[in-house]
């Protein structure tokens, strides 16, 4: 009898493990593409700053701030879209969502002035909110939580690959000209297009849920849907709690986590918008040549992430290899503003090895701190304060090079939040947070 449950019990792992198998083969090579085109369509406008300000008059100042209005158009609006995602699916969802932000993307080819400007970008963010959310949703409609954690980070690999091919790509496009449109047109129009076009190929490869998989067998299926069935059923087992915004806010450890992520994220999209203006002034070079030149802090931060993770997974001390990533951060911050155009490149680009993988190896300690079942809502509120670095640091950028000519005391400002932050990062827990502490333990109402 034994012999037949033990046989019985690896022949369901073995169909759970060729299930999951699938749909890693079948949704993570999508998810990234999508993830890479979402982040190009985000970031593109570093490529063309001068261009707008040649063609419309779109000064430092205003570039600066229509680049941060998207992300305050995604903050407002990712509430709303995760709720609607929840009542109407993920396939439908995901598609509506590329399908939107495609369109405006493309839009901004049409841009007169620096009001269609700041209204575009503001729509991008909105249209854009609820991607990533949406892909975690997913995922946990498709795969068991153990398995989870690996999707999620080939799926966030996408923006390192983004990063390397969008300037090349968008140089390219930029030597496009045409029925009477500039080349910075062109690169809006076709990268926004791309995205239209593939939430078609989205809407007919997605499945709604397991069981719709032609590509998965009946044993599979089943496998799958009471392998993430029986997963749920423990969680509602399980004490039931639920996050209390009061408590999370005034929690001290966790004001320092969003304050980290903060601090990091200025200097990720600080360079993300304002790389390709300094690599312009190195001397004479194509679009082409300066997206190549863009490529190169960005290949150099991935190989960043790697050595970081392997030295941190041997020698274990996370803060301390967060903190040391974040001083190389302000080192190359602070020797970006010591001399030309060449040295400050070389300088960034040490920088981004710093910052990148500071990002990286910041969040296992938030995660080590929480309780699995407020985990979500806490990093999701983590998430939402650093993304406010995607408005602060090109606002403020824009508003010092209007006014001084120099972006000179900006790069100054990262070198010092970073180092802050190296600093703070050792005030950190990385000891378990008892869940009752920072939510609100729900009692099931008792029946007669």
């Amino acid at each position: 009898m034994k012999t037949s449950v033990s046989g019985m019990n690896e022949g369901v792992d073995s169909t759970l493990a060729s299930a999951i198998s699938k749909v890693k083969r079948h949704v993570l090579p999508l998810f990234v593409i999508m993830f890479i085109v979402n982040y190009i369509d985000r970031v593109n406008i570093g490529f063309v700053r001068t261009h707008m300000e040649h063609d419309l008059g779109i000064g430092a100042a205003a570039y600066g701030f229509g680049a941060g209005l998207f992300f305050i158009g995604y903050a407002l609006f990712e509430v709303p879209s995760n709720m609607l995602l929840q009542k109407v699916g993920a396939r439908i969802w995901l598609t509506r969502i590329m399908f939107t932000w495609g369109l405006v993307a493309a839009g901004m080819a049409f841009i007169q002035n620096e009001t269609h400007f700041y209204v575009l970008r503001f729509l991008l963010g909105v249209a854009e909110a609820g991607f990533f959310p949406g892909v975690i949703y997913y995922f946990t409609r498709w795969l068991p939580g153990a398995e989870r954690g690996k999707a999620i980070a080939i799926f966030l690999s996408g923006s390192a690959v983004a990063s390397l091919i969008s300037g090349p790509l968008s140089g390219l496009l930029l030597q496009i000209n045409g029925l009477g449109m500039h080349g910075w047109q062109w690169m809006y129009f076709i990268e926004g297009m791309f995205s239209v076009c593939l939430c078609v190929f989205v809407w007919f490869w997605l499945d709604a849920k397991p069981h719709d998989a032609k590509w998965l067998s009946r044993a599979e299926q089943d496998a799958l849907v009471n392998a993430i069935d029986a997963e749920q059923k423990a969680r509602e087992a399980a004490t039931p709690i639920r996050p209390s915004m009061g408590k999370l806010l005034k929690d001290r450890q966790i004001i320092l986590f969003c304050l980290i992520y903060f601090f990091i994220q200025l200097t990720i999209y600080a360079a993300t918008f304002w790389l390709p203006s300094i690599i312009k002034k190195m001397g004479e070079m194509s679009d082409f040549q300066v997206g190549l030149f863009n490529s190169i802090p960005w290949l150099l931060s991935i190989i960043g992430m790697y050595a970081f993770a392997s030295f941190s997974a041997k020698w274990k001390h996370q803060q301390a290899w967060v903190a040391t990533a974040l001083l190389i951060a302000a080192a190359g911050m602070f020797m970006s503003t010591t001399g030309g155009p060449i040295f400050a490149f070389v300088a960034i680009c040490f920088a981004a090895l710093g910052f990148k993988s500071a990002s990286s190896l910041f969040w296992p300690i938030p995660q080590a701190y929480l309780d699995a079942r407020i985990a979500a809502a806490v990093i999701a509120l983590i998430n939402s304060v650093g993304n406010l670095g995607g408005f602060v640091a090109p606002t403020t950028f824009g508003l010092l090079e209007e006014h001084t000519g120099s972006i000179q005391g900006g790069l100054y400002g990262l070198a010092a939040t970073s180092i802050i932050a190296a600093i703070i990062v050792f005030f950190a827990r990385i000891t378990p947070k008892p869940a009752a502490d920072i939510a609100v333990v729900e009692t099931a109402p008792k029946h007669a």
